[in-house]
């Protein structure tokens, strides 16, 4: 039985692989969601690939997950620095038991100083960055069944 995982890409990650290659990489948002299905599917998830420049459908999207239970690999994009709304329905989602990793193709702690503030971080489960389109595949990982280990500390002796 898979499980199913939103993949919410945020504004211009519709340009990918003619903008800013040097940053964002060469890999096109259609090849990479392909990519991300085929590679879901063999961790056990179904992943639904989903880009929008529009603020209000990606809060739209992240009240489905909430409601469904589904769990969530977003790039919020330029939404990531200043879009409470974002981050709001990011803690609903969360709240409501879904897992919600952040994601970025580059590192923006290591870029403009703008960039370098998320309104969504402190409400994710956690955060990738900076390692391309890697980045969502190991968003994926960690939300894979095989991703769960136990987090206990060991006794003391």
């Amino acid at each position: 039985m898979s499980h199913t995982v939103l993949v919410i890409s945020g504004p211009n990650l519709a340009a990918l692989g003619s903008r800013q290659p040097e940053i964002y990489g060469t890999v096109t948002l259609s090849e990479m969601s392909e990519w991300l299905v085929e590679r879901g599917a063999g961790l056990g998830l179904e992943c639904r690939c989903l880009q929008s420049d529009d603020e209000a459908q990606v809060v739209s999207w992240l009240h489905e997950a909430a409601d469904s239970g589904a769990d969530v690999v977003l790039n919020p994009a330029a939404f990531t620095h200043y879009s409470y709304a974002v981050a709001d329905a990011c803690a609903h989602a969360v709240g409501r038991g879904s897992r919600l990793i952040e994601v970025h193709l580059s590192n923006p702690a290591a870029r403009e100083g703008f960039r370098q503030v998320s309104v969504v971080a402190p409400v994710a489960t956690g955060t990738v960055a900076g390692f391309g389109a890697q980045s969502y595949l190991l968003a994926l990982q960690a939300l894979s069944e095989d991703a769960h280990v136990d987090t206990a500390q060991p006794a003391a002796g």
